[in-house]
């Protein structure tokens, strides 16, 4: 059994959508019928007026794609910070020569308001303005969801662009993502459809900022996804999308008041069992992700990991980067935001630790 925070386990419904004949996508009418229902789905999903795409890709064709689209060389980008995905912006951003400055925080810490204002403030008295400003919501490798709302207040004072990478919430928990210019999401994680497509909801003013700027790529280029009504940048993948338009409905019929409760029931019971078996969540509970649980287990996290699969045929998952043996993640996300399936994924747990 797979609990780990993505890619998810996927339902039947969605499984058999993606093994049944598909339409061509660069021909037939029937996909870009489909294509259009799944942008539409989504936009609910997000609760945006934004326009959203869907370019085949895993999800982290989104976190560069952004950058791609919008940061030209020179450009001065803030990347805000206090986890893997976070850091990994700047990254992006200095492969495709924009200048980044990293405002970062412990991983264990919420971000610091008062240096990415100091920074903002700074940049505007220089002259040089930031183009645009990058966050992640929820940060899996350490199960962090952070409060978005009092930095896109910030960024809406200095008029700079927003992109956020909420890969592990967007489905899981409420995002902000009318607020934000590029919020960007992915197929195999609270929609629990296979790994292969990047969502993205985009402002209009992040459109212009991207039709302003001479493109250096087409796959991690937005812009040719604005306008399909003449055909896809490149063949799409045909499977991946039916699966994706099913795992959509699955959400929007249960209603995303009452998945957004499951994921928390979820966490809720995972955390206590944790606490029954005297393990450390990480980071404080007023920073946790509903979505995913890091049980803190300094140096032991890769050898429980091993024992769990071997012993209990249960697929847990470890941090990343510098916390890859001290970290233990549960992902209780999409079709495994339920509570029989943390039971037993503790259960597992629970006879290692014995």
């Amino acid at each position: 059994m797979n609990v780990t925070p993505g890619p998810t386990a996927v339902p039947p419904a969605v499984r058999e959508a993606m093994a049944d004949p598909q339409p061509n996508p660069d021909i037939e009418a029937a996909f870009a019928e489909r294509y259009a229902d799944v942008c539409a789905k989504l936009e609910t999903i997000y609760d945006t007026s934004h326009d959203v795409v869907v370019p085949g890709g895993e999800g982290i064709l989104g976190l560069e794609a952004a950058i791609a689209s919008l940061v030209a060389p020179g450009d001065r980008v803030l990347c805000i910070s206090n986890g893997l995905y976070g850091d990994g912006f700047a990254d992006f951003v200095e492969s495709y020569d924009g200048d980044a400055d990293l405002v970062s925080v412990p991983y264990d810490e919420p971000y610091d308001l008062e240096a990415i204002a100091a920074a903002l403030e700074a940049a505007a008295a220089d002259g040089e303005p930031y183009t645009l400003a990058t966050m992640v919501h929820c940060e899996t490798p350490t199960g962090t969801l952070n409060d978005l709302e009092p930095v896109l207040d910030l960024l809406d004072d200095h008029d700079v662009l927003s992109v956020v990478d909420a890969v592990s919430s967007l489905g899981g928990t409420p995002v902000p993502s009318d607020r934000i210019d590029v919020c960007l999401g992915a197929s195999q994680k609270c929609f629990s459809a296979p790994p292969g497509l990047t969502t993205a909801a985009i402002s209009d003013r992040a459109w212009d900022a991207m039709d302003a700027r001479e493109p250096s790529s087409l796959y991690t280029n937005f812009l040719p996804w604005r306008d399909v009504s003449e055909g896809f940048p490149y063949t799409h993948l045909s499977a991946n999308v039916a699966a994706l338009d099913v795992a959509l409905d699955l959400l929007l019929e249960e209603g995303l008041e009452d998945v957004y409760a499951r994921h928390e029931t979820a966490a809720k019971r995972c955390r206590e069992r944790g606490t029954e078996l005297g393990l450390e969540c990480y980071p404080d509970p007023e920073r946790r992700s509903p979505t995913v649980t890091a049980f803190w287990l300094p140096g032991e996290a890769k050898r429980v990991q091993q024992q769990v699969a071997d012993e209990e045929d249960v697929v847990l998952a470890t941090g990343l980067g510098d916390m890859a043996d001290d970290i233990l993640r549960i992902g209780h996300m999409g079709y495994n935001a339920d509570l029989e399936t943390v039971e037993r994924a503790m259960d597992a747990l629970d006879a290692v630790l014995e």
